[in-house]
């Protein structure tokens, strides 16, 4: 034991860790900034609530991140532990459609209530975590066996359990969540070193799924386009023509963005953020941090980010070890691919879904489990260092 930690150590990736506690220390002070005013008119809670609870979900998260970076990643290709994740998943998915409640999206059950007054979980953030880990582990262990490309045994189980997750979150519905862990399951197949001549087959089980999610929405339009998210749709075509509706939400981060300029308004003096951008301290706080900080503080946050995914990506490139490679790839792509898709809706290029910013926007679940997979990703990232030099 003491001498793998004296090897952790020494191979420690600290410029990875020292980024990723920057982010979530500058997250935790512009959620302070940007949640105050909302907080006292709109909740009637104490100025520093959502601070202090996003100050707890830390003292978590950070603690959680370097317990997962010492477990070797190679516990994660136990089959045992990849059906559990697997069961975990299914269960949380079914069990938030009998007792969850609505999250940021009218008609949409997002969140599980914990017992003993533990908060909120949200299910879709636990799924992310246990796409990547349960599709690198079953593929690794076909790679090692030789059996990667086989269709009886490797595509048609695996796809079937994606297929059946994606449709579990698309009835929820939460059109954000399906469309990240989509992506990501596409990122860890890419990496995970099967023939080009199987993608033929993917490509049809990828068509037979967007007939089946054609077929869900037709079935339950009513109860998947409520009047909100349809305002979603309709603000994305033009933003300004709803500007009295669904489409205020966008206007105003545009003006936050906007009255930035280079140095921002400075920390505190956001105007949008006095009742005009509901929620600001959630899905849009780049909006505000934007406003108060400029584009300096907006690089600073993106810069972080791209460092960590470019991390990820030379990990994975890096390594001689497929399981290594596809864990590292499904960290950064998620990553990635959360990033965008929260500044896509903030910008207008894609709806708004409510997706967080990662490590940055409020919210206990997705930092935990954002920092059990960075955790995985440091662990990953010790051992290719430690494999490089040997």
């Amino acid at each position: 034991m003491k001498t793998y930690m004296n090897r952790i150590l020494r191979n420690f990736d600290y410029p990875l860790f020292i980024v990723y506690l920057l982010l979530c220390v500058f997250g935790l002070i512009m959620i302070y900034s940007a949640s105050i005013v909302w907080a006292v008119n709109i909740y009637n809670y104490e100025p520093s609530h959502f601070f202090i609870k996003q100050l707890k979900n830390l003292a978590l998260a950070i603690p959680t991140f370097l317990v997962v970076a010492i477990i070797p990643y190679r516990h994660y290709r136990n089959k045992k532990f990849l059906y559990g994740a697997l069961i975990l998943m299914f269960s949380l998915l079914i069990l938030v459609k009998f007792i969850g409640f609505g999250g940021d999206t009218v008609g949409a059950k997002s969140w599980i209530t914990m017992p003993f007054g533990l908060g909120n979980l949200q299910p879709t953030e636990i799924a992310k975590i246990a796409f990547i880990v349960y599709f690198s582990g079953v593929f690794a262990n076909k790679y090692y066996a030789g059996t990667l490309d086989e269709i009886r045994t490797t595509i048609f189980p695996t796809f079937s359990v994606l297929t059946a997750s994606l449709l579990l979150v698309l009835l929820e519905p939460d059109f954000g969540a399906t469309m990240i862990l989509f992506l990501v399951a596409i990122s860890v197949i890419m990496a995970s070193g099967m023939k080009v001549k199987n993608y033929l087959i993917i490509s049809r089980f990828f068509a037979l799924l967007g007939v089946l999610i054609g077929i869900v929405l037709w079935i339950k339009w009513e109860t998947v386009m409520t009047a909100s998210r349809m305002g979603r749709f309709l603000a994305f075509t033009d933003p300004f023509e709803y500007i009295q509706g669904s489409g205020l939400q966008i206007v105003n981060g545009y003006i936050a963005i906007g009255a930035g300029g280079l140095k921002g308004v400075g920390l505190g003096n956001s105007i949008q953020k006095l009742g005009y951008l509901p929620e600001p301290h959630t899905d849009v706080i780049m909006a505000v941090i934007s406003e108060e900080t400029g584009i300096l503080g907006t690089t600073l946050v993106l810069g972080g980010l791209f460092f960590i995914v470019m991390r990820a990506f030379s990990v994975a490139l890096r390594t001689k070890d497929a399981h290594a490679r596809m864990l590292a790839a499904g960290v950064g792509s998620l990553i990635a691919i959360q990033t965008l898709v929260n500044l896509g809706g903030l910008t207008g290029l894609i709806p708004l879904t409510g997706v967080t910013l990662p490590f940055i926007s409020y919210g206990g679940t997705s930092v935990v489990f954002l920092s059990i997979a960075l955790g995985i990703l440091m662990n990953v990232s010790m051992f290719v260092k430690y494999e490089r030099s040997e």
